[in-house]
């Protein structure tokens, strides 16, 4: 149940929203094209499996964790569920 001036259903709407900007960041940043043989960061050779589970991916699993660790930081305040964003 909505309160104050949001419409009934407006909950789902904002974990919509949000959900599909999740997706989307998530999907412009997918690698594409060539696999690499080495990672990118330390060197050490990316396994098989992985090059062809991941078309285009360019870092071991040890680097590629701390990549996402570190962007994950970056991403995690919601903009759209702001006091600032709905008073706009």
């Amino acid at each position: 149940m909505a309160g104050g001036w949001a419409p009934d259903g407006a909950e789902q709407a904002q974990i919509d929203a949000s959900l599909d900007d999740a997706l989307a960041f998530v999907r412009q940043h997918l690698p594409s094209g060539d696999s690499a043989h080495e990672c990118a960061e330390c060197g050490d050779t990316i396994p098989e499996a992985r090059r062809q589970a991941l078309p285009g991916v360019q870092l071991c699993v040890a680097c590629q964790e701390i990549l996402d660790k570190q962007q994950q930081f970056q991403a995690a305040y919601n903009r759209r569920g702001s006091k600032d964003s709905q008073l706009r």
